[in-house]
């Protein structure tokens, strides 16, 4: 089977508007509004106790003490991760396990990179509500110090729209991995987040970590991002490492690795159809 011609910019938006809108139903129509919207607050305040549960019973900190805070949003943003990340990559999973309908979108006039693209858009936003319900939690309930008045909201916003595209695209990347994959492909995408969430300092600052996994640490574009986040909230990042870097330079590394990580996965997922297609993996069923 040929590829398909490459879309235009009408039809990769096209492709992106629909499976933006698909993924909602998907990710809302589960159950009824209410039940959804509790869903969507009880999560991640429960997920914001299991941490301080964490932190002052098994590590015997105090909420008092100056690393929390970095320890909070970084872990309230990493709810990104596994939303956008996990997300995106699950799209292929959901389109050939679930519903059968990957062959139909290859045989359809659609761009299946925006249109993956798309599909992450659902999971964004229930993660921007998340995030918003654990900051607001964190400030209501146990004392975190983040003003609004004080908040750089400039630096804020473009360093969260430069890593939420980052992770869109490390998401088609892995999606181009599934699409290959024939056993265990759904743990790809949890297997990533969690060795991310150990070595990126979200919720521990890496200058603890042992040298040869901070330098991996340094290497990950979502150390960075997390980085911007608790200084565009708190004022201060976590630990000494990247405290040398200046703002400017920390968007300059958040948007060269943005734009190298939109190269890699489109490269790496154009071939890994290429591959798909050759060996009739599209339609392929795993049973698991």
């Amino acid at each position: 089977m040929a590829l398909l011609p490459r879309a235009t910019a009408q039809e990769s938006w096209r492709s992106f508007k629909t499976a933006a809108w698909l993924g909602w139903q998907i990710e809302s129509n589960w159950t009824a509004p209410f039940l959804f919207a509790v869903y969507s607050i009880v999560k991640p305040v429960a997920g914001a106790l299991i941490l301080v549960f964490m932190y002052v019973v098994v590590a015997q900190g105090g909420l008092d003490h100056p690393l929390f805070p970095q320890i909070f949003v970084g872990n309230a943003f990493y709810i990104y991760v596994g939303g956008v990340l996990m997300g995106v990559s699950w799209a292929v999973i959901d389109d050939r396990e679930h519903y059968g309908m990957l062959k139909y979108l290859y045989a359809a006039p659609l761009d299946i990179y925006a249109y993956l693209l798309g599909r992450g858009v659902a999971k964004a936003i229930v993660s921007t509500i998340a995030v918003a319900v654990t900051l607001l939690f964190g400030a209501l309930a146990l004392g975190l110090k983040v003003s609004p008045a004080r908040v750089d909201w400039a630096f804020l916003l473009v360093a969260w729209a430069l890593g939420l595209l980052g992770l869109a695209f490390l998401g088609v990347l892995l999606g181009g991995v599934t699409l290959i994959t024939a056993r265990h492909n759904y743990y790809i995408g949890e297997a990533v987040a969690g060795a991310l969430y150990l070595l990126c300092g979200a919720v521990f600052p890496l200058d603890v970590l042992p040298k040869g996994l901070q330098l991996v640490g340094q290497a990950l574009p979502l150390t960075y991002w997390l980085e911007a986040l608790r200084r565009a909230l708190l004022g201060r990042g976590a630990g000494a490492l990247l405290a040398g870097l200046s703002d400017a330079q920390l968007l300059l590394i958040l948007a060269g690795s943005t734009l190298a990580l939109a190269l890699l996965s489109t490269a790496v997922y154009r071939r890994a159809e290429r591959l798909a297609k050759a060996r009739g993996l599209l339609d392929m069923q795993t049973m698991y």
